[in-house]
């Protein structure tokens, strides 16, 4: 009976146990931790830019280097992606001196450094040979300054500028000294430049094509910096005007030995001369000197406002002269990457040449050799120890001005792809004052 007693006992205990069991409830698994997507693939892009960094001309090249670094920082500040991977944009930057010899050792660490493309050089003299170096690596240049002619009429794909040449800015010069100054007799002078005599050069001849006489042709050195023995036997020669192809450095003391002798002649000259420092240079004597500049005036860019408020910002200083261009020649290069799809230069190289977008300096696009379509030139003159705009020109005919962007505009990146390079055309070589539009 007992046995039986403790049978029944221990089934019931075991059925108390079952039905505990049963009732029981697991823990739900855990959550499997979810992996987090890959973060996106960044790639770093070089963006090289050569100029003199030292010596007498350092003023422009930091000028052009900077307006560079400000388009870098403000990419990088976008974020940009290209072919669905991140970039990072770096500048690399290097001292060519001004030094044609040296511009191709230059150019050779720019291409051995791998870089993507190359904004540089400012003077002609320094592109023209470092241009075979870029060709030959594949690596496109775009000059923010170069003129002369020679650069884009090499035939190489890579070579690009955006301003105007000196095909356009020594006629359009000589034009403006006949037409508007009545010049009649002209001393021209150029430092033995390939930018200086290349631009003296189209001047001459256009000056005599409508009539002037020249009474004098001279020449000197980008180091230079007395003329007294130049400039007494061009006096002699009585000109209404002297016109000098070169740089600020030999034009500030050349303006101030003019006066010093007495030299009653106007003085005019390119695009190298049109700085804050020229006036330094000069002093007093730099009132009434006129120059031409490619491009519009900085205050009329459609970015151009923005563009020096920005750059003041973060430099402290002022833009001395090719800055906007050397800002707007990176970003001709980051659209033709976007519009390729890659980074890599044999890719987006062909992109470059079908460029047509709207920069700080207005509408960039460029002809089969390379050269800015309808550049526009403006001639300045100093008036208060201040550049100021005369009028400004198409030259061969073109895109009128850019409409001014509003004070205090963002500056403008690019455009969508194929939007219009240019305004409607303007007749050939008419002149407009600046804030006109057509």
């Amino acid at each position: 009976m007992k046995r039986l007693t403790s049978l029944a006992s221990g089934l019931a205990l075991a059925g108390l146990l079952a039905l505990a069991g049963c009732g029981k409830q697991e823990p739900p698994p855990a959550p499997k931790a979810e992996t987090p997507p890959p973060a996106p693939e960044i790639v770093t892009v070089k963006i090289g830019v050569a100029s003199p960094l030292t010596g007498p001309q350092a003023h422009i090249g930091n000028d052009i280097k900077n307006g560079v670094q400000l388009a870098v920082d403000d990419l990088n500040a976008q974020g940009v992606e290209i072919g669905g991977k991140k970039v990072k944009f770096e500048l690399i930057a290097e001292d060519d001196e001004a030094n044609p010899t040296k511009a191709t050792t230059v150019a050779q660490k720019r291409v051995d450094a791998k870089v993507a493309g190359v904004v540089g050089h400012f003077n002609s003299g320094a592109s023209i040979p470092a241009s075979k170096i870029y060709s030959d690596a594949g690596v496109p240049q775009i000059s923010p300054s170069s003129t002369n002619p020679k650069y884009t009429e090499q035939g190489f794909k890579t070579t690009f500028r955006v301003v105007a040449n000196d095909n356009q800015q020594g006629p359009v010069l000589a034009q403006f000294a006949v037409e508007k100054l009545k010049a009649k007799s002209i001393a021209v002078i150029d430092d033995s430049t390939a930018y200086g005599q290349g631009l003296a050069d189209t001047f001459e001849a256009k000056a005599r094509a409508l009539g002037a006489k020249i009474v004098a042709r001279e020449h000197t050195t980008d180091k230079d910096t007395d003329f007294k023995a130049i400039l007494t036997k061009i006096k002699g020669r009585k000109p209404d005007l002297v016109m000098f192809g070169g740089i600020d450095p030999q034009a500030g003391p050349m303006a101030k030995q003019m006066a010093e002798l007495g030299i009653k002649a106007k003085f005019i000259g390119g695009d190298g001369i049109q700085t804050p420092n020229f006036i330094k240079l000069a002093g007093k004597a730099a009132e009434g000197v006129m120059a031409s500049m490619p491009g519009l005036p900085k205050e009329q860019m459609p970015g151009g406002q923005a563009f020096m408020d920005k750059f003041k910002a973060k430099f402290n200083a002022e833009v001395e002269l090719f800055a906007p261009m050397g800002y707007d020649a990176v970003f001709v290069f980051v659209d033709a990457m976007k519009r390729a799809g890659s980074t890599e230069p044999a890719k987006f190289l062909p992109e470059v040449g079908k460029t047509k977008l709207t920069g700080v300096i207005g509408p960039v696009a460029f002809d089969e050799k390379g050269d800015l379509v309808n550049g526009p030139l403006t001639v300045y003159v100093v008036k208060g120890e201040k550049w100021e705009p005369l009028e400004t020109i198409v030259p061969g005919g073109g895109a009128a001005e850019a409409p001014a962007a509003a004070p205090g505009a963002a500056v403008p990146a690019t455009t969508a792809p194929g939007a219009p390079a240019a305004a409607p055309a303007a007749p050939a070589g008419e002149s407009m004052p600046p804030g006109a539009k057509k």
